[in-house]
């Protein structure tokens, strides 16, 4: 079964009951929901002047994370966290 929608078309499984196909269908349209939520919270940061307010530390949490070590995220890098990540600061 395919399912279209505004962001594309969205395919079901054939062998999915009604109820499985309208839980699939109502788990994707609450993650593109969450998706928009973020984006406009993203913009509203930018948009005080503030982008890394909030952000910043869980930003360099990730990267402790992922890296194993943890760095400095300086309040002028970039919002673009893959442009920030290779701004961070090393020591």
């Amino acid at each position: 079964m395919q399912v279209t929608t505004q962001n594309g078309a969205l395919r079901v499984p054939s062998d999915a009951t009604p109820a499985e196909a309208a839980a699939i269908v109502a788990a994707v349209g609450a993650h593109i929901s969450d998706q928009q939520a973020a984006a406009v919270a993203a913009a509203e940061a930018n948009e005080t002047g503030k982008p890394w307010e909030g952000t910043r530390f869980q930003f360099a949490g990730r990267v402790e994370g992922l890296t194993g070590v943890s760095r400095r995220v300086p309040t002028d890098a970039p919002t673009d966290e893959w442009t920030a990540t290779g701004r961070l600061d090393r020591f």
